[in-house]
């Protein structure tokens, strides 16, 4: 997807942005009557030539160093040059005589002088210095002779089509100044989207289709300092908020933004050294209003956002290993590698969990394998089945050899996959599509579309399902309704269960007693009970739905409260045993640790940049690990759930951490060219030890497994 800035004369300018990738920020300003004032360049803000080459300057004796020690000129550095500009503008228009004018001239250079002592690093209210507010009064004054001229207000222009879009996406406004219109759509779509940008602030989509897909627009006053958040914002989470520009939450979203869409920013581990990371940001000034709407100044977004999130560390080598071994093998999709040999990301990497270390990577690319996201396998172990997110295929590939078996067509956008435990055959959801495809064994044809919404809705975009361990019951994620489906797989009906907003994972208990889903914007976990009351309220009763709020130690102003919170949730899988439920969350890069006796987080466990994939394999001897990926780092955690085996979670621990990058002795079909490691989605252990899978262990395999591993729920024949 790309995305151009326009006025109502024609283009304003071209960002040539993809929504994934380093040009995803667009900058344009706000058009006033009679007064020229160009756009500044995307390039100028993330290459860092704003403030004279700010970009990432080493702190100064561990503390940020003040403006005027910089070296730079000021005017140049708070984006003052361009202010001085527009007023200049106006004067033209108004009379350079005019006492207004020559105020806000005056007052301007007296605002540069005054922060010379500030920090690079500090969000400075401009109430806290002598001429601050004065000379935002005056620039009013200056506004109002020179109104905005709203017919020609800027407007972002969205375009899927071939050949840089392969399938169907969406745009929903993520953040928008109060007083704008925000756009989401009633589902994915190919062609062109525009939303209008009318007022001076921060502007952010996502597509719900692939959340990790953004772009943004700052758009800016020119009679203002600094360039402009707004006032106050629109935020998309939690069914919807409005919190003034300085709110944590802001900045905890734009930091993520920029960590996404800038590979530099990436964290890449090494397992045998350690490496740093130092994040940057566009050294540009940014205006922003605190609680009380008064004017808060940011000299530089890149200094303070290394100050506020503690970055600039030392990565350390990741030389930890499980001192027991895995079951098996383990397959990540590390969706976000280059290839010499095609031109879409991605492949499927196998790591061996008895030596750990990084066996095969399958890139297919006389297919062009595009944004592998999720596999599963069949009851012999043959295939792989791996999805194909950024088009509409399924592919299967040769789990021994890696060899291209066959794809199929199945629809938009294909996310997640699994078996049906009873008949062997293939569920895949169509993630731009209003359905779930069911395949006959080993993916040889279409058997049947089950539908996961009612006649007449718009296409509900299921993500990532579940299914019963009999096969008769499968909940799906309807990342466009806000709620999930509950499915008679056999027969066909269907029912809406209630979820928070953009439901986006689902983990099943292996009795089918309750299911979890990720909230993805609710910031939440909901229960979903299937068999009479089986979530646990806080209360200790037995409810038939529960909310878990991830943000409960949050506050979405002021930031953290009390310890540790999650934030976007995605995969959610639930142990074989029923013991635990984990969640990968890709805001605050963690996983938090549920009871399922309780329904309550009860910890929360560290994981990398871009926390997302997570599903559980069997621990040799008994027990089992979750093994975490994630999309902007190239490392992978092993996780035990219940370590001296009393089935309390509250001791889960992290027991292992490895890269995923090839290396001497990985076997390839095309060879990495960059990310090498990076991008890890879906997650598959094999064998699968879920109860109604494992049951249909190959001997092999099974011979490697505990009988309480071969009996998950039901231990007692064990005795």
């Amino acid at each position: 997807m790309q995305f151009t800035l326009t006025d109502n004369q024609g283009a304003w300018f071209d960002t040539g942005a993809t929504l994934f990738g380093t040009r995803s920020l667009g900058l344009a300003v706000t058009p006033r009557t009679k007064l020229a004032s160009l756009p500044l360049s995307v390039d100028t803000l993330l290459n860092g030539d704003l403030g004279g080459g700010l970009l990432n300057l080493p702190l100064l004796n561990g503390d940020a160093p003040l403006i005027g020690s910089l070296g730079v000129n000021v005017n140049s550095l708070l984006n003052l040059d361009q202010l001085n500009s527009a007023v200049d503008a106006a004067g033209g228009l108004l009379g350079f005589l005019n006492p207004t004018i020559q105020r806000a001239k005056t007052q301007i250079n007296q605002l540069g002088q005054q922060l010379l002592t500030a920090s690079d690093s500090s969000a400075v209210p401009l109430s806290s210095l002598p001429v601050g507010l004065d000379l935002m009064r005056t620039l009013n004054e200056v506004a109002a002779l020179a109104p905005a001229d709203l017919s020609l207000a800027p407007k972002a222009k969205f375009t899927v089509a071939a050949p840089a879009a392969a399938s169907a996406h969406s745009v929903t406004s993520l953040i928008w100044p109060v007083g704008a219109q925000p756009i989401d759509q009633n589902s994915a779509f190919i062609g062109n989207a525009e939303a209008g940008l009318t007022e001076p602030g921060l502007y952010a989509w996502v597509c719900k289709i692939h959340p990790y897909m953004l772009g943004a627009v700052v758009v800016d006053d020119p009679l203002t300092p600094g360039l402009d958040f707004g006032k106050k914002l629109n935020v998309n989470v939690k069914g919807g908020i409005v919190v003034p520009s300085s709110a944590d939450v802001v900045q905890e979203l734009v930091q993520k933004f920029f960590r996404i869409t800038t590979p530099d920013n990436w964290q890449v581990y090494s397992n045998t050294q350690t490496k740093n990371w130092n994040p940057y940001y566009p050294p540009a000034p940014i205006l922003q209003y605190d609680a009380n709407e008064q004017p808060v100044l940011i000299p530089s977004l890149d200094a303070y956002y290394n100050s506020k999130f503690n970055e600039g560390v030392t990565l350390p080598a990741l030389t930890q290993r499980p001192s027991v071994p895995g079951v098996g093998e383990l397959w990540v999709d590390t969706q976000m590698e280059k290839y010499a040999g095609k031109a879409k990301s991605g492949a499927a990497t196998r790591v061996d969990v008895q030596n750990w270390t990084v066996t095969r990577k399958v890139a297919l690319p006389q297919i062009n394998l595009n944004n592998p996201h999720n596999m599963w396998s069949d009851r012999d172990g043959k295939y792989i089945y791996q999805t194909e997110w950024f088009s509409d295929r399924l592919t299967v590939f040769d789990r021994t050899t890696g060899k291209l078996v066959r794809t199929i067509q199945v629809g938009p956008d294909p996310s997640h996959v699994m078996t049906r435990p009873d008949t062997d055959q293939l569920h895949v959801a169509i993630n731009a599509g209003n359905a779930v495809v069911e395949l006959s064994p080993g993916a040889t044809q279409i058997d049947r579309r089950i539908l996961v919404q009612g006649p007449g809705q718009t296409p509900a975009h299921p993500h990532a399902h579940w299914m019963s361990a009999d096969g008769h019951t499968m909940v799906t994620p309807n990342v466009n309704h806000n709620n999930s489906t509950i499915v008679d797989v056999p027969s066909g009906p269907i029912q809406e269960a209630q979820t928070e907003q953009l439901p986006i994972a689902t983990g099943m208990m292996p009795d089918a007693s309750k299911y979890y889903v990720a909230n993805f914007l609710g910031q939440s976990v909901s229960c979903v009970s299937l068999d009479g009351p089986a979530c646990h309220s806080d209360s200790g009763t037995n409810v038939g739905y529960k909310a878990i709020d991830l943000w409960a130690n949050y506050d979405m102003v002021t930031g953290a409260t009390n310890g540790s919170f999650g934030g976007l949730p995605i995969q959610i899988p639930v142990s074989p045993d029923g013991n635990v439920v984990l969640v990968a969350n890709t805001l605050t890069s963690n996983i938090a640790v549920i009871d399922t006796k309780t329904d309550k987080v009860v910890k929360y466990l560290p994981c990398d940049s871009g926390c997302h994939g997570i599903n559980f394999g069997a621990k040799r001897g008994g027990g089992y690990y979750a093994y975490a990926s994630s999309k902007f780092a190239n490392s992978l955690a092993v996780i035990d759930t219940d370590p001296n085996g009393d089935g309390d979670p509250a001791d889960a621990t992290i027991v292992g951490r490895m890269v995923l990058d090839s290396a001497a002795g990985t076997a390839t079909d095309d060879v990495v060219t960059a990310y090498n490691g990076m991008g890890g989605q879906g997650v598959l252990p094999y064998p699968i030890v879920y109860n109604g899978w494992v049951q249909n262990a190959t001997p092999e395999m099974a011979n490697q497994l505990t009988c309480n591993q071969l009996n998950p729920i039901n231990p007692g024949v064990c005795e």
